[in-house]
């Protein structure tokens, strides 16, 4: 199973793509970072992230897609951009007919080194060890795309290619994530439980 993972971002946007087999093995295949520059205009910016991930799809044809999920942070502006991003990335695996999932960052990070919160350095040098690679991914955004394609890879697995979406876990309009279930993990119930609190604040309209 061919794993392309998506670490958002307006201004880099990490993309890492592994092989994965049933055994949890994973290998490296290829790793970079898409940059745009803070002095284009919005749309232009977002076209070059795009064109770099469909080339990404197109190289390396993967069979799963997997995308950090976004949260809210105090900085709404650098916010908006990563979301926008992972909007595209949605876009482009649904053009193609590509399963995609989303990973929280606490997920990605227990998944990788068993800890929801370690730091950079600690994301870095184990997805080097588990890949295997000669250094550290670099900049932290290429070994954070990397980390979710391990996260996809080994909490996904096989059945991630043929899963109908939750459209709760996916946000969907209106819809609030659950918070208790035996499918869910810790790090889900936490960014639903986030989740539940944001939308109370900001007063949207929720069906359950």
């Amino acid at each position: 199973m061919r794993v392309l993972g998506v670490d958002p971002g307006l201004t880099r946007c990490g993309l890492g793509v592994i092989d994965a087999r049933m055994n949890r093995k994973v290998s490296f295949i290829d790793v970079r970072v898409a940059r745009s520059s803070a002095h284009l205009p919005p749309d232009q910016r977002l076209l070059i992230i795009a064109n770099e991930i469909d080339k990404v799809i197109d190289s390396f044809s993967p069979d799963v897609m997997a995308v950090e999920r976004v949260f809210a942070q105090d900085n709404v502006r650098s916010v908006m951009g990563t979301a926008q991003v992972a909007g595209i990335v949605l876009l482009a695996a649904a053009r193609r007919g590509i399963p995609i999932e989303m990973h929280t960052p606490s997920e990605v990070k227990a998944s990788v080194t068993g800890s929801g919160r370690a730091d950079k350095k600690q994301i870095q040098q184990m997805v080097k060890r588990i890949l295997s690679l000669d250094e550290v991914p670099q900049p932290a955004d290429a070994a954070d795309a990397l980390a979710i394609a391990i996260c996809q890879a080994w909490r996904g697995g096989p059945a991630s290619l043929t899963a109908q979406p939750d459209r709760y876990q996916h946000g969907g309009a209106g819809l609030l994530p659950p918070t208790e279930g035996a499918g869910l993990t810790a790090a889900q119930k936490i960014w639903a439980k986030a989740e539940r609190k944001t939308r109370s604040r900001t007063g949207a309209k929720i069906f359950r």
